[in-house]
This record gives C-alpha cells, sequence and structure tokens, in this order.
C-alpha cells in the first residue's frame, strides 16, 4: 500500500525556519517591512521564501510592484503555523522536563495598574522565579480580565491574574489578594469643588459612571447607570474618562494617588464605604508545566505572604485602638 503523502517533504529543522520567515512576513504584511523583524536583507528573505514554496511544491504569496498578497494556499499554510509552532514549543517543554530542566517559553497574563499596588509584589515574584528558572523565557501580557481568561482556556497563557475568577472547568484559581476601590472625578466636573456629603450623595444620583466590562459596579444609591455609559476594560481607559470631567468612577487608591496629589483627581464620599476587588492567580489543568508551577508557586509565595503581612497590620492597629479606648 502507498503511504499517504508519499510525496510531502518530512520537516526538518532548516523547513521550520523557512517556515518562521514566511509567518513574519505575512505579520509585517511584506518582505520590506518585515526586515527589521527578522534582521535580514530583502533578498535573503526572498531566497527563503522561494526555497520554501519549491520544498512545498507551490507558491505562496504574490510579491512585486502590485504589492504582497497570500494565494489561498498560503492562506491555509499560515493558518496551520500557530498550531504548529505551538507543538514544537509544548514537545521541547515536555523534553525539558523529563531532563529536569526549566527551558521553554511561559506566558503570563495579568491587568494593567498594579505597578502601585504593594499589596501586590509582582516584580518580588518575577525576580524569585528568575533566579530558580534562568533559562525559561518570560513573557509578560498585560490584557482584559475577560482575554486573559479566554486566553488561559485557549492555550495562550500558562498563568493568569485577574480580578474576575474564572468559572471554566479546566482552570484552577487561587484567591491571592485584595484591591480597595474608592470613587473619583476630575478637576472639570461638577462634584470636584462640593463638601457636603448630602449634596453629594444626591448629585450622584444623576451622574455618569463609568461601568467595567467585566464586572458589575456597586451603587451609591443608585446612580444614573445609563446605557450610554462608556465601557471600559483597563484602568487607563477608566482613568482618561474620569480626567474629562464627564464622568466619575471606582479606580484603586494607589492607582489614583498620582492624579489626586496633582490636583487633577478627587476622591468622593471618602466616609463612605468602598468596595474591594478579589483577585486570583489561575493556572489551566491542560495547559500545565513544571515551568508553569513553579512560576504559580512564586507568585503565590510573594502574594499570600503579602495578604498575611497585611491583615497582621491591620489586626495590631484595631488592637491599639482598643487598648486607647
Amino acid at each position: 500500500m502507498t503511504a499517504r503523502h508519499s510525496n510531502v517533504p518530512n520537516l526538518t529543522d532548516f523547513d521550520l525556519k523557512l517556515l518562521r520567515v514566511f509567518h513574519a512576513v505575512v505579520q509585517a504584511q511584506g518582505l520590506v517591512p518585515a526586515q527589521q523583524v527578522l534582521g535580514l536583507s530583502l533578498s535573503t528573505i526572498s531566497i527563503q521564501l522561494k526555497n520554501l514554496e519549491e520544498r512545498l511544491g507551490f507558491t505562496l504569496c504574490e510579491r512585486g510592484r502590485k504589492g504582497f498578497a497570500l494565494t489561498e494556499e498560503g492562506e491555509r499554510i499560515h493558518q496551520s503555523l500557530t498550531p504548529l509552532f505551538d507543538s514544537v514549543a509544548g514537545f521541547r517543554d515536555v523534553v525539558a522536563e523529563v531532563r529536569g530542566s526549566l527551558t521553554g517559553d511561559l506566558h503570563f497574563g495579568v491587568v494593567d495598574a498594579l505597578a502601585t499596588n504593594q499589596a501586590a509584589p509582582l516584580p518580588k515574584g518575577f525576580q524569585n522565579f528568575t533566579e530558580l528558572a534562568p533559562e525559561v523565557h518570560l513573557h509578560v501580557d498585560i490584557s482584559s480580565p475577560e482575554e486573559l481568561i479566554q486566553g488561559l482556556v485557549d492555550g495562550r497563557y500558562h498563568c493568569i491574574l485577574t480580578p474576575v475568577e474564572p468559572t471554566h472547568e479546566s482552570v484552577e484559581s487561587v484567591s491571592v489578594f485584595k484591591e480597595r476601590q474608592q470613587l473619583y472625578c476630575g478637576a472639570d466636573h461638577p462634584l470636584f469643588n462640593e463638601t457636603d456629603p448630602v449634596r453629594t450623595l444626591d448629585a450622584l444620583k444623576r451622574t455618569t459612571l463609568t461601568d467595567k466590562s467585566y464586572a458589575s459596579l456597586p451603587s451609591i444609591d443608585k446612580p444614573n447607570v445609563s446605557t450610554e455609559r462608556p465601557t471600559i476594560s483597563h484602568m487607563e481607559s477608566n482613568v482618561l474618562l474620569i480626567l474629562s470631567g464627564r464622568y466619575i468612577g471606582y479606580l484603586p487608591e494607589h492607582y489614583a494617588e498620582h492624579w489626586v496629589n496633582a490636583g487633577l483627581m478627587r476622591l468622593l464620599l471618602p466616609d463612605t464605604p468602598s468596595y474591594e476587588s478579589h483577585f486570583y492567580l489561575c493556572t489551566s489543568k491542560h495547559n500545565s508545566s513544571r515551568s508553569a508551577d513553579v512560576f504559580r508557586q512564586c507568585m503565590i509565595d510573594v502574594l499570600l505572604k503579602e495578604q498575611t503581612r497585611g491583615i497582621t497590620k491591620y489586626r495590631a492597629a484595631d488592637l491599639t485602638l482598643a487598648s486607647n479606648k
């Protein structure tokens, strides 16, 4: 019996190299813009694409005066590259684990606006991990909670840190810290100079709040929640909207401090109870590796240690207050 695909060449390291060149050209939308990405000359890229087409037996793309365009065959090949590269990387990680070494790639996703949070010492977690696994190539990506969770389920991330607890059965999560958030307005907002809490509460009923795409904001005496209010997925975009003076919104205290000190924002109703976001460190049950396990433990160690320290500090403060009564 004749073997299936008998005329298809076996995939070699050289072929993988050529396929990565082709992938970079497609991502850059042309040979010229791909030069800087690949660090190769135009003639070298052209020769390598030609070699790949000869190996495969068909044309992958049109390039010339009319511009760059994929052929139908080229489109199909390009669509298959991401799972191919992921499989190769996964195989290398397995080999590394069998050898007992920590190598390969590790993709970590996290939301924005955490660099100023002293309760979340991520830099210390990175430091500890790189000391334990210096040969692992760490990728850190900032994204929205929705995109992080989907990326973890899809296998694009090995670990994520998110203020939304995933409910997908393939995800394991652990609560690592809480983040306090308060209500703020910008300097150009009518409430910026209002000092009467009663009038502020009354005005909030007619004020438009920014809305998070991933969670329902708490209401203060049912403020206006018009469907026309802007929706945000990142704290950075929330800050921009608040600074416009047209909206009010919730921000972490540590993140808003810069603009408050600069006189560009004001904390509204400081005596009104705020709310806390719970952050979860999440990993996939199906896309695990020894490197991911080590990274997860490094993060849990520093995050939970800081949380325990915070609890101890607050308890000590409570005891001091009680003794002074």
